[in-house]
Protein backbone atom coordinates (compact mmCIF):
# COMPACT_ATOMS: atom_id res chain seq x y z
CA UNK A 1 0.00 0.00 0.00
CA UNK A 2 1.36 3.42 -0.94
CA UNK A 3 -0.01 6.65 0.49
CA UNK A 4 1.40 10.11 1.14
CA UNK A 5 -0.88 10.48 4.18
CA UNK A 6 -0.20 9.18 7.70
CA UNK A 7 -3.90 8.66 8.35
CA UNK A 8 -4.24 6.29 5.38
CA UNK A 9 -1.19 4.32 6.44
CA UNK A 10 -2.49 4.16 10.02
CA UNK A 11 -5.81 2.80 8.74
CA UNK A 12 -4.02 0.05 6.82
CA UNK A 13 -1.88 -0.71 9.89
CA UNK A 14 -5.10 -1.19 11.90
CA UNK A 15 -6.59 -3.49 9.24
CA UNK A 16 -3.45 -5.62 8.77
CA UNK A 17 -2.48 -5.69 12.43
CA UNK A 18 0.81 -6.98 13.79
CA UNK A 19 2.02 -8.15 10.37
CA UNK A 20 2.05 -4.62 8.97
CA UNK A 21 5.57 -3.47 8.07
CA UNK A 22 5.90 0.19 7.10
CA UNK A 23 8.89 0.85 4.87
CA UNK A 24 9.84 4.50 4.44
CA UNK A 25 11.73 5.14 1.22
CA UNK A 26 13.47 8.24 2.56
CA UNK A 27 14.36 10.18 -0.57
CA UNK A 28 14.98 13.94 -0.72
CA UNK A 29 12.92 15.84 -3.28
CA UNK A 30 15.99 16.82 -5.31
CA UNK A 31 16.92 13.14 -5.64
CA UNK A 32 13.37 12.26 -6.73
CA UNK A 33 13.59 14.95 -9.41
CA UNK A 34 17.01 13.77 -10.58
CA UNK A 35 15.84 10.13 -10.77
CA UNK A 36 12.62 10.92 -12.64
CA UNK A 37 12.61 8.27 -15.43
CA UNK A 38 9.09 9.13 -16.63
CA UNK A 39 9.53 12.91 -16.54
CA UNK A 40 6.63 13.34 -14.14
CA UNK A 41 8.41 15.77 -11.83
CA UNK A 42 9.44 17.85 -14.84
CA UNK A 43 5.81 17.99 -15.99
CA UNK A 44 4.57 18.80 -12.48
CA UNK A 45 7.14 21.56 -12.05
CA UNK A 46 6.02 22.98 -15.40
CA UNK A 47 2.41 23.01 -14.17
CA UNK A 48 1.26 20.20 -16.47
CA UNK A 49 0.38 17.88 -13.57
CA UNK A 50 -1.57 19.23 -10.59
CA UNK A 51 -1.63 17.84 -7.03
CA UNK A 52 1.71 16.10 -7.41
CA UNK A 53 2.91 14.56 -4.15
CA UNK A 54 5.83 16.44 -2.64
CA UNK A 55 5.35 19.52 -4.81
CA UNK A 56 1.86 21.02 -4.61
CA UNK A 57 0.33 18.14 -2.66
CA UNK A 58 1.66 17.15 0.76
CA UNK A 59 3.69 14.14 1.74
CA UNK A 60 3.61 13.20 5.40
CA UNK A 61 6.69 11.20 6.43
CA UNK A 62 5.98 8.42 8.90
CA UNK A 63 6.23 9.19 12.58
CA UNK A 64 7.06 5.55 13.28
CA UNK A 65 8.02 2.99 10.72
CA UNK A 66 9.61 -0.41 10.95
CA UNK A 67 12.21 0.28 8.27
CA UNK A 68 13.62 3.60 7.02
CA UNK A 69 15.70 3.39 3.87
CA UNK A 70 17.89 6.41 3.03
CA UNK A 71 17.82 5.86 -0.72
CA UNK A 72 20.27 8.66 -1.54
CA UNK A 73 22.94 7.15 0.71
CA UNK A 74 22.88 3.46 -0.19
CA UNK A 75 22.71 1.19 -3.21
CA UNK A 76 19.51 -0.65 -4.12
CA UNK A 77 21.26 -3.91 -3.18
CA UNK A 78 22.15 -2.60 0.29
CA UNK A 79 18.61 -1.33 0.83
CA UNK A 80 17.13 -4.66 -0.25
CA UNK A 81 19.48 -6.42 2.16
CA UNK A 82 18.20 -4.24 4.99
CA UNK A 83 14.60 -5.15 4.18
CA UNK A 84 15.45 -8.85 4.01
CA UNK A 85 17.38 -8.65 7.29
CA UNK A 86 14.42 -6.99 9.00
CA UNK A 87 11.98 -9.59 7.65
CA UNK A 88 14.28 -12.42 8.78
CA UNK A 89 14.79 -10.90 12.25
CA UNK A 90 11.02 -10.45 12.59
CA UNK A 91 10.31 -14.06 11.65
CA UNK A 92 8.69 -13.37 8.29
CA UNK A 93 11.42 -15.23 6.39
CA UNK A 94 12.99 -18.50 7.44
Amino acid sequence: FISPYRSDRARVREIVGADFVEVYMETPLDVCIARDPKGLYKKALAGQIKNFTGLDSPYEPPERCEIALPTAAASPEELASRVIAHLEASGYLA
